[in-house]
């Protein structure tokens, strides 16, 4: 494996950079990588300082899988908040202790379980998925017949392909730096190579689930305190590739309160070891413009190894701590490199007297204000990064509009094509004057089109305007209070009266919402296919008057459905007043089971004394109640 350095890759050389990443990613999904992990993973975060809008970096390697069916996932794949430190990991206890004093919960058990270091994917109602973008994988149920081992059992949810640790370093590690690379090989080639059929005609390569995980479980108080053996005990039970742990909390009335933020569950948490150190010289500052305005720094430093890989590029947050540490040209930093992938700051050594902090947005040449720690780029309408950022994260957020990637964005900027209205407005000869092909033209209009009669939950379609501080989590929590047609009249008061949301956010996103309403009237009334987020207010009227058996109840739904899927159901019982359980709990009062339904779960709610529902008998109940 060759040693990668970044220092010889910059600016002008990006496009060089994403093609030979492509290479290495195409060897890789072969089954014959020409890097390593930690290599690839550091050319990749390069290529991100260099220009964050690339579009190679908007697709998830490991998991994107060209050919197969698209399988959208019921709830979305979210990736995992990480601790590298006590402090963070205390952090979210405490955070987890807050929510729990609001909702009057005295005793919380967090439950720990072993990070796996593998291909993600969710295997249920028969169909084993990738995890894809999160939104959408790729179905892969074909893995199975291949020879992946299904541990306990098929449909158990999501979980991972990995190959057992121990037999992977007993013969492959002349040929491969990671079982990863050969999993990606497995899933993904055509012809197998010779090294995946030995894998699998020894039965080493499995699917296994979360649920099937030891795990440790206790107080966060004994989860801080005891991280590190808890960590050395469960390590040596599994034998995995493991990407350090995963804590979470197991009360499913607080996972419900707690709930998620576009990226991860505020409920759950990675904790994941300290990496390697080293000390280098910042050579220079770069600006970067998101989506919000926010203007972020990068420090380019001296090249230096760190974890097998050369490091140029540092992540330095916000300007606050460019002016605060006294960072420059010449300053003397300790980094790390935690988890082999993001290098990131980790002390100053020695700052420089003066410091540079930009009065103009590198994208548009605006002028810059400060919002406490962060430069700001009031140019809202104009900044070609701010345009570019926030329309990628529209189409990313609603899901329900393919084709709108990297280029078909940059070529709509190119030409001054920034608002979301105008481009709900095109039509096949407008994209065409872009410069698009015929059958790409063609293509979006019908994406747009398909955009509008899909269905899509309300609290997603609100979050897709890229609003600060309100992710999908935080706009079910708006929206169970103030319906979405309502939020024109929102003020920070109100909001502020909400659990979850402070004072500060409050504010400026009730600013925001009244801000951009004109866009959010204009876009509903186009004629969006909305569920709607039921009312707080709904539900506890309906618990109150108990006119179907399923208010106020805690509802569970496994097996695969015959009148409609699993996740419209859970919709229509909240609609009712139920609370709706993703995993089995000692709370459920009744299991809705479809066909093929868990054996396990029809056990397990049954030794809690819940009712057992066909969908048959639920849908009677929901009939015979509105009569």
């Amino acid at each position: 494996m060759s040693k990668v350095d970044l220092s010889k890759w910059t600016s002008k050389n990006i496009p060089k950079l994403a093609k030979q990443l492509q290479v290495y990613n195409t060897a890789y999904r072969a089954g014959k990588p020409k890097i390593s992990d930690a290599e690839y993973d550091s050319l990749t975060e390069h290529l991100r300082s260099l220009d964050p809008n690339h579009k190679y970096l908007h697709t998830v390697e490991a998991e994107s899988i060209e050919n197969g069916e698209k399988i959208r996932h019921k709830v979305p794949m979210l990736s995992t908040e990480k601790a590298y430190k006590k402090e963070k990991l205390q952090a979210f206890v405490t955070r987890v202790e807050k929510a729990a004093s609001e909702l009057g919960i005295k005793k919380i058990t967090f439950r720990v379980t072993p990070k796996l270091d593998g291909m993600a994917g969710k295997d249920e109602g028969g169909i084993l998925a990738s995890r894809g973008n999160g939104l959408v994988g790729v179905n892969i149920t074909r893995v199975f017949k291949r020879g992946i081992v299904a541990i306990g059992g098929r449909n158990k949810g999501p979980g991972e392909i990995v190959m057992v640790r121990s037999y992977f370093e007993k013969n492959f590690t002349k040929d491969f730096d990671h079982p990863r690379n050969m999993i990606v090989g497995i899933v993904n080639a055509d012809k197998l190579s010779a090294f995946a059929q030995k894998a699998l005609k020894a039965q080493k390569v499995h699917f296994v689930p979360y649920s099937t995980l030891v795990n440790w479980s206790g107080s966060g108080k004994d989860l801080v305190a005891k991280i590190d053996s808890i960590t050395a005990d469960l390590t040596k039970k599994v034998d995995y590739p493991l990407d350090g742990m995963v804590a979470e909390v197991t009360n499913e009335k607080l996972k419900n309160y707690m709930g998620a933020t576009s990226h991860h569950h505020r409920w759950q948490i990675a904790i994941k070891t300290k990496g390697e150190t080293a000390t280098t010289t910042v050579e220079s500052i770069g600006w970067q413009t998101g989506k919000t305005g926010r203007v972020t720094p990068v420090l380019r430093v001296k090249p230096v190894s760190v974890s097998g890989a050369t490091i140029s590029n540092i992540t330095a947050h916000h300007a606050g701590m460019v002016r605060d540490k006294k960072l420059g040209a010449g300053a003397k930093i300790e980094i790390i490199r935690s988890g082999e992938v993001i290098p990131k700051l980790e002390n100053v050594l020695k700052c420089v007297k003066k410091v540079n902090i930009p009065s103009q947005c590198p994208s548009c040449k605006g002028p810059l204000s400060w919002d406490n720690d962060f430069l700001v780029c009031t140019n809202n309408a104009s900044c070609p990064a701010q345009s570019t950022t926030g329309l990628r994260h529209w189409f990313k957020t609603l899901g329900t509009a393919s084709g709108f990637g990297p280029k078909t964005l940059e070529a709509l900027v190119k030409n001054n094509i920034t608002d979301i209205k105008l481009i709900y407005a095109m039509k096949e000869k407008d994209f065409k004057k872009l410069g698009l092909g015929d059958k790409q033209s063609e293509n979006l209009e019908k994406a747009l089109k398909d955009s509008l009669s899909e269905s899509v939950e309300d609290a997603r379609f609100l979050a897709a305007f890229g609003i600060q501080n309100l992710g999908i989590g935080d706009s079910r929590k708006l929206l169970a209070v103030y319906p979405l047609k309502d939020l024109h009249s929102i003020t920070s008061e109100k909001m502020e009266a909400i659990p979850g949301f402070g004072a500060k956010t409050s504010g400026s996103i009730s600013s925001a919402i009244r801000r951009l309403w004109p866009t959010i009237k204009h876009m509903m009334d186009l004629g969006f296919t909305l569920r709607k987020t039921p009312l707080k207010a709904e539900q506890e009227a309906l618990v109150a008057s108990a006119k179907n058996p399923f208010a106020g109840k805690h509802v569970l739904f496994t097996g695969k459905m015959e009148h409609g899927s699993r996740n419209d159901m859970k919709v229509q019982a909240r609609s009712l007043g139920a609370t709706v359980l993703s995993v089995m709990s000692s709370k459920v009062e009744f299991l809705i089971i479809g066909a093929k339904a868990s054996q396990k779960k029809i056990a397990a709610a049954t030794s809690h004394g819940a009712k057992i529902l066909t969908e048959q008998e639920y849908n009677k109940q929901i009939k015979d109640s509105e009569e």
